[in-house]
């Protein structure tokens, strides 16, 4: 039996290598371009957003597990941050809920200005 490769198994293919490779390279940065991804594959911005977490969770766990190993983090730093982070992400999953698509969307857009420049400004 003969598979048939689509352009859209090749574009989830090409997508995912992506974004873990992203993701491993620089952090959470992977959410970024599954945002971007998802939103080209039809979603919403909502569903993109929420999907881009979903994807981002394993990869993140691997990623962490892999550093942690080599050395490269330490638990002490990390823990400092986690109940703060975790307040902030149960803040933002119900600000998400009240706000538009369109609305969503602008501020993603902001952020991602924000981030680049940042970066380009290093």
């Amino acid at each position: 039996m003969v598979k048939v490769i689509t352009v859209k198994k090749v574009s989830i293919v090409v997508s995912g290598l992506t974004i873990g490779l992203i993701n491993a390279l620089f952090g959470a940065g992977g959410g970024l371009i599954a945002v971007t991804f998802l939103l080209k594959a039809g979603l919403s911005q909502k569903q993109a957003q929420a999907t881009a977490l979903c994807i981002i969770l394993p990869l993140s766990i691997i990623s962490s597990v892999v550093y942690l190993k080599k050395g490269y983090v330490g638990l002490e730093s990390a823990k400092a941050y986690l109940p703060y982070s975790l307040t902030g992400a149960l803040i933002g999953t119900a600000l998400m809920s009240k706000i538009s698509n369109r609305i969503l969307k602008k501020i993603f857009a902001v952020f991602m200005l924000w981030a680049g420049i940042r970066l380009l400004m290093r």
